[in-house]
C-alpha cells in the first residue's frame, strides 16, 4: 500500500520558518518527481515547487528565493524548507509524487502565517 505522509506544519509568524516534510512508504521513491502543492481556502490548489527523480528543482515565482525542495532517496523522504514565510503563504500544503500518469497524494498539512 502506497502511503504519503506530511508533516511539519503549524502556526508561524510573519517572516518566520518551517521545513514541512514527506515520507514514502510502498514505492520506490527514488524513480519518482516529487511535487509540493498548495491549496489556500476559496483558491484552486498550486504547484509550489517540484524536484526530478535526477534532482532538478523548479519553484514557482510566489516563492522563489524564500522556499527549497529536497530529496533523500535513502530515507524515501522529500522536505520543503520554507522561509520568510507571508500571510499570504497560508494554506494547507500537500505532497505528490509521479511516475508517467501514476500520482499518489499525501493527505496535507495546515500552515498558518499570522501574527
Amino acid at each position: 500500500q502506497v502511503q504519503l505522509v506530511e508533516s511539519g506544519g503549524g502556526l508561524v509568524q510573519p517572516g518566520g520558518s518551517l521545513t514541512l516534510s514527506c515520507t514514502a512508504s510502498g514505492i520506490i521513491f527514488s524513480i519518482y518527481d516529487m511535487n509540493w502543492y498548495r491549496q489556500a481556502p476559496g483558491k484552486q490548489r498550486e504547484l509550489v515547487a517540484a524536484i526530478t527523480s535526477s534532482g532538478t528543482t523548479n519553484y514557482a515565482d510566489s516563492v522563489k528565493g524564500r522556499f527549497t525542495i529536497s530529496r533523500d532517496n535513502a530515507k524515501k523522504m522529500g522536505s520543503l524548507q520554507m522561509n520568510s514565510l507571508k500571510p499570504e503563504d497560508t494554506a494547507v500544503y500537500y505532497c505528490n509524487v509521479r511516475l508517467s500518469i501514476t500520482i499518489y497524494w499525501g493527505q496535507g498539512t495546515q500552515v498558518t502565517v499570522s501574527s
